[in-house]
């Protein structure tokens, strides 16, 4: 099976490259070291071991933060390399890093590719985050005696019935892996399902509870806050997705006739979508500024685009209420406890099936609403501006789950560190 998939593979390499093409006209970022998706890395060989970890784009990025803090801080003697699908967790991983880890693309699945990237980097351990199964570069790693990891590991039903189309092939892959350190019991139980070894799987949490927001933040968010006035009612739409952005601005056109001076703040998943998101809003009569080109947000404006990276959770800080994105639109969700973590009432919308388990708990305790479509969100931010308490009660309940749940880091760290030497 794995030599049908590694021809299939070689069979798409000039559609991939096309695709690559055609998708650097739309977004030029994807343009830039293309030579690294194919194993070639500018890298100076070092006597310190390293640390591979590979986390596809922003949100695997942001969620293994975590971890990556407590192995910089106890492992100094390592060096991490940090490995990336998309330009975006590329940027991501320098703006919170820097030089303290170095950043590449990951190489396609191609023996070739996979085998010479690891040759270069020579790398001690590999940890993947969450759903990230490829069969050439496990087998390369198992034959180079590198352990593999699949940490804050989730499966979902969907993803459950893909992988079994190539069942033989996907259960050996995963007894390629070391430890699988999944998010839940159910996680854990699919990923047995599909072949991973019983003793390589355990339950760690979701690492995305140990969200780490500075003291300072909420500091930093008040002079945003006072920018767009204190007196003005602010609710946020933080990583919208395509097709998302045109329901969130019918719902703020509603709003408007009961706030007539409510501000939304629209918060693109992909920054790159920006141009695109802006030119909807001024379609549609908004009055909008963005933060790429830091105009003075006054009286007429009632949006504002938030256009740059790693800039969310300070204006989610500077916000009354937060609609999280990706739910409106079918694409799984995003992350609903970036928002929690700063005690704000939280939306969103029903197709949240990658964020299940978050949304079950932050549901039970009180501290989410779901909209349907436009008009239930409209109704259920103005609901939200109109109640203080019940926004201060929401935003208490959601913080209270993050806290119940924290502690997936250590526990995940814990696991690694049998591999590493001291």
């Amino acid at each position: 099976m794995l030599y049908f998939y590694t021809a299939t593979i070689y069979f798409l390499v000039p559609f991939i490259l096309i695709r690559l093409l055609l998708v650097s006209f739309k977004y030029p970022s994807y343009r830039k070291k293309w030579y690294e998706r194919f194993g070639f890395i500018s890298w100076k060989k070092t006597n310190h071991p390293i640390i591979w970890l590979h986390a596809v784009s922003v949100g695997e990025v942001n969620a293994s933060k975590p971890i990556v803090k407590l192995l910089l801080k106890k492992y100094k003697h390592y060096k991490i390399i940090i490995t990336t699908v998309t330009p975006t967790g590329a940027e991501t991983v320098i703006q919170q890093y820097g030089d303290n880890v170095s950043n590449f693309y990951l190489p396609y699945d191609i023996p070739f590719c996979v085998k010479k990237f690891i040759r270069t980097i020579n790398p001690s351990i590999l940890i993947t985050m969450e759903t990230e199964i490829w069969p050439n570069l496990y087998q390369a790693c198992q034959l180079s005696k590198i352990p593999i990891f699949i940490v804050n590991a989730r499966l979902s039903q969907k993803s459950m019935r893909g992988y079994q189309i190539f069942s033989r092939l996907i259960a050996n892959t995963l007894k390629s892996v070391d430890v699988i350190a999944a998010q839940t019991q159910a996680d854990a139980d699919r990923f047995i399902s599909l072949g991973a070894i019983n003793k390589t799987v355990s339950v760690a949490g979701n690492l995305k509870f140990d969200v780490d927001i500075p003291q300072s933040l909420k500091e930093e968010a008040e002079p945003i806050r006072h920018n767009f006035s204190v007196n003005r009612p602010i609710w946020m739409a933080g990583s919208t997705h395509e097709g998302e952005e045109e329901f969130i601005l019918k719902a703020h056109r509603r709003i408007l006739s009961d706030y007539p001076k409510a501000i939304l703040i629209l918060a693109p998943r992909h920054p790159e979508r920006a141009d695109k998101v802006f030119a909807l809003c001024k379609k549609n009569g908004f009055h909008t500024t963005r933060r790429s080109e830091e105009k003075i947000f006054n009286d007429q404006h009632n949006v504002f685009l938030l256009d740059t990276l790693g800039e969310l959770q300070l204006y989610y800080a500077a916000s009354e209420i937060a609609f999280v994105g990706g739910s409106l639109v079918n694409t799984g969700g995003q992350n609903m406890l970036e928002p929690a973590a700063l005690n704000l009432p939280l939306i969103t919308g029903p197709y949240t099936h990658n964020f299940s388990e978050i949304r079950e708990l932050l549901l039970q305790k009180g501290a989410l609403l779901i909209a349907q479509n436009e008009k239930e969100l409209s109704d259920k931010v103005i609901g939200l501006l109109s109640d203080a308490n019940l926004r201060n009660n929401m935003g208490e309940r959601g913080e209270a789950v993050i806290e119940a749940n924290r502690g997936s880091s250590k526990k995940t760290v814990k696991l690694i560190e049998k591999y590493l030497n001291n």
